[in-house]
């Protein structure tokens, strides 16, 4: 959904209409539930809100975008286009008042041409590990309680293996630009779906859960894992994906095999977050209020139990936190405060001026690098 500046208007008219139609009471549910839409039920593709751009020039090395907060940005994003175009831009090489030029690192399909409209979004890998990264993998699957939730294992030496949980929006792709720091650790790794995923069973009533149903999904792939000869393995998601695995660790019987914990952007204020989100999509802050309360009544969310994981009273792990001050979704005090209350446990790691989950896009290098100092300790 692009944000644009009728949006607040529109949604103030839907709340005139609404009342003036059915009554205050019902009014406010009416409302409630069209807000919570965008969060209970994510769709399936780019994750954020993406913004659109026109191309201003192209020349070796090189492509002018319009000006907007994301594209002066520091680090790696892609820029996508109808007809499935897709590009690779790096720095920043010079700004003006109206547009930005970036280094065009490569591009991989399509023609970017002046004028043509684009988004920038954090794929910068596409495909699966051989096509991306040229890494071999072995598509699998694991066995869930609503059915067969497929899988890439990239195999390595080591007996703990990394199980990576995407965000919602988001897909498998997600997990890609990690792949070649564990790999180069020797670690197994095992990149999976859960329920909602275009390519996994839909849950029953179609809703995401905020992580309450789709841990069992995670408890799902670390069977497998354990099953397939891992000894032990290291839970690592983005996002909801990350509050995911903090709830497989937390309430798993097999949470004596996990040995850590790697959460990127995680959810630890689900109601802040989804205010948040619902904000950004143009909806003024009482309706995004709203959107909370029917967000919590519909999925059925348990407030309290996720309060428990936010404050670390369930946290038994050594768990790398990585997060940002400039992320828009997940407020970075939440991430502040747990690593706070359990400094025995956490690492925090903040990377400035990135988006949510796009903490590798603005510092790939240093993102790298924590990672890999993180996990030598656990192999």
């Amino acid at each position: 959904m692009k944000v644009t500046p009728g949006s607040t208007m529109r949604w103030g008219t839907a709340a005139a209409v609404a009342a003036t139609a059915v009554g205050a009471g019902a009014a406010v549910i009416l409302i409630g539930r069209r807000v919570s839409e965008r969060t209970v039920r994510p769709q399936p593709g780019k994750p954020g809100l993406a913004a659109t751009l026109r191309v201003h020039e192209v020349a070796a090395g090189h492509v002018t975008l319009t000006r907007a907060p994301q594209t002066v940005r520091a680090g790696r994003y892609a820029l996508e286009w109808a007809g499935g175009g897709h590009a690779v831009v790096g720095g920043v090489l010079r700004t003006d008042i109206q547009t930005v030029t970036r280094r065009l690192e490569r591009a991989d399909s399509g023609t970017l041409t002046v004028g043509t409209e684009v988004e920038l979004t954090p794929r910068v890998h596409l495909g699966d590990p051989a096509t991306a990264l040229g890494l071999d993998f072995t598509e699998t699957a694991a066995q869930g309680d609503l059915g067969l939730l497929p899988a890439w294992y990239v195999h390595a030496m080591r007996g703990t293996w990394v199980i990576l949980v995407h965000g919602p929006g988001a897909d498998r792709t997600q997990a890609l630009p990690v792949l070649p720091v564990l790999n180069s650790l020797k670690l197994p790794t095992l990149t999976v779906t859960y329920r909602g995923d275009a390519d996994a069973p839909h849950p029953p009533d179609g809703l995401g859960h905020f992580g309450e149903t789709e841990w069992r999904d995670v408890e799902a792939a670390v069977g497998l894992a354990l099953e397939s000869g891992a000894g032990r393995v290291v839970l690592y998601g983005w996002s909801l994906g990350a509050t995911m695995c903090l709830l497989t660790a937390a309430r798993s019987t097999r949470r004596e095999s996990v040995a850590g914990l790697v959460l990127d952007s995680p959810i630890l204020d689900w109601q802040e977050s989804v205010r948040r989100e619902s904000v950004r999509a143009g909806v003024p802050g009482v309706l995004a209020e709203l959107g909370a309360l029917a967000a919590e009544g519909r999925t059925k969310v348990d407030p309290a139990a996720l309060a428990r994981l936010a404050d670390g009273t369930d946290l038994h792990l050594p768990t790398l936190l990585l997060g940002s001050p400039a992320d828009g979704i997940a407020p970075i005090e939440a991430a502040r405060r747990l690593a706070h209350r359990r400094w025995d446990l956490v690492s925090l790691h903040e990377v400035p001026d990135a988006e949510h989950a796009q903490l590798w896009n603005a510092d790939s290098d240093g993102y790298a690098e924590v990672l890999r100092r993180w996990l030598t300790p656990l192999l």
